[in-house]
């Protein structure tokens, strides 16, 4: 029994401290990338390299009963700065007014023209162009879901690159123009993102953001430090190693034939944002075809997140249970001889630390706490989990605010930067811990091969500032 509990000990504080020291390593690539852009910024106010050479872009915007947040999204969307782009809606069967309030806001009149279906999608019911906006058209079209209403945009639109945005999301004006960076400095680029901040909290009218503030409800702030270390850890450091594995599909542009070629989205996963992308890398370096995937910080997308506890553990399901599907489908890109930094580093870690982290975390609570409880582990050993576990969670979490603070400063008030870090001390002390329970639900229905369906968020679109 000894040796059992000892050796569940040494397994249990192993495993945190290989995820830390995970962490860790990514935090110095993410540094590294920020120091990098900090230098490149300083060149921004000279004349632009590339200025005129901009390719045109498509805005897809799939929309379901979004119909709080649809006109001010795609307002922000019409007020890019950028030389040459459309925007696509794409309303997927919505059973709320989307369709009647995008035609009233827009001036939408039918629009017939040639279809070319070269991802299979759900039947068309019309296609709409606004009178008021001639670069603004919208596609009706029968419920089949988010990767099903992207295909469907991807058949309709008109440029080589395409940018997917969810239907409660806001652009800052110049997104666009920072984005496609990348694609202009290496023509092996095939994708790019940008960075996901919460909305909530904040003022937008007319498609402008007015001001940036911190939501007053506690499961929003949570998601705010969330949200950070999210995409300035992980994301920035793995992009320096081209093994990006998931680009958000709130914001994330792609080269248009590259997605066509690989089949577009797969319309059953509920993940099909991750899933893209490692099929991408799964299918490019099979095919000994060199690219590019880069993350970028700089551009900001701002999204509304769910407020209550409801919709936020069937949103953790559901991003687990994606998680799982992404992965299972593409186990060869781990295995292959030419997996390279996506699959022997960027795999593995989403093995290890996403996927089955929800079950060790979980697993590795329960047994110490029930382990100091009846005296079969030391005091120090109780102590040293309780290190590796939370007090690195909450170092790397207050460091994700200072790289923010540092290097874009998105946050000006001393008292929001106040709470943000009280709020990063405390996610780790029961939030992080719930977030995990729900992933774990997330992992035994995927097991199961319970079928997953995205389903819908009740918007409340209270960022929204009236005229």
């Amino acid at each position: 029994m000894a040796t059992f509990i000892d050796a569940a000990t040494w397994f249990v504080l192993g495993y945190f401290v290989l995820l830390n020291l995970s962490y860790f390593g990514l935090n110095l690539l993410a540094i590294t990338s920020l120091m990098r852009n900090s230098q490149e910024r300083l060149l921004e106010e000279l004349p632009q390299a590339y200025s005129g050479l901009e390719p045109s872009i498509s805005v897809l915007m799939p929309a379901f009963n979004e119909q709080a947040t649809i006109v001010a999204s795609v307002r922000s969307m019409l007020q890019l700065t950028y030389a040459d782009f459309e925007v696509i809606v794409i309303n997927d069967g919505s059973r709320d007014a989307t369709l009647e309030v995008l035609r009233e806001a827009f001036a939408l009149a039918p629009f017939p023209e040639s279809y070319a279906a070269r991802l299979p999608t759900q039947p068309i019911r019309a296609v709409y162009r606004s009178t008021l906006h001639p670069n603004l058209r919208v596609i009706d079209k029968d419920n089949g879901g988010k990767a099903d209403s992207l295909n469907a945009g991807i058949n309709l639109a008109r440029h080589p690159l395409f940018c997917g945005v969810d239907a409660d999301s806001v652009l800052a004006r110049d997104s666009l123009q920072r984005v496609v960076r990348p694609f202009l400095r290496d023509p092996d680029m095939v994708a790019s993102g940008g960075t996901v901040r919460v909305a909530n909290g904040c003022v937008v009218r007319d498609g402008h953001l007015l001001s940036v503030g911190l939501p007053r409800n506690g499961w929003a702030m949570f998601q705010v430090v969330e949200y950070l270390r999210a995409f300035l850890f992980g994301r920035l450091g793995w992009s320096r190693l081209n093994a990006l594995l998931v680009i958000s599909g709130a914001f994330g542009l792609f080269r248009t034939e590259t997605v066509v070629r690989v089949g577009g989205y797969k319309t059953r996963s509920i993940g099909e944002d991750m899933e893209l992308v490692v099929r991408m890398h799964h299918a490019l370096r099979a095919q000994g075809v060199p690219y590019r995937m880069e993350f970028v910080p700089e551009p900001v997308c701002w999204t509304e997140v769910p407020e209550d506890m409801r919709s936020l553990r069937n949103q953790r399901v559901r991003w687990q249970r994606g998680l799982g599907e992404s992965l299972a489908a593409h186990w060869g890109l781990m295995f292959g001889r030419q997996g390279g930094a996506p699959g022997w580093l960027a795999f593995p870690f989403m093995v290890l630390f996403e996927w089955l982290g929800p079950l060790v975390e979980v697993g590795g609570y329960l047994f110490m706490i029930l382990a100091i409880s009846y005296g079969l582990i030391s005091w120090a050993a109780f102590g040293a989990f309780l290190l590796v576990a939370i007090g690195l969670g909450v170092l790397f979490s207050v460091s994700s605010l200072l790289m923010e603070e540092m290097s874009f400063h998105l946050y000006p008030r001393y008292r929001q930067l106040a709470l943000l870090a009280l709020i990063a001390v405390a996610e780790n002390f029961g939030y992080r811990q719930l977030n995990s329970l729900w992933r774990l639900k997330g992992l035994w229905l995927w097991a199961r091969g319970k079928q997953g369906h995205w389903g819908a968020m009740q918007r409340k679109g209270s960022w929204q500032g009236r005229s």
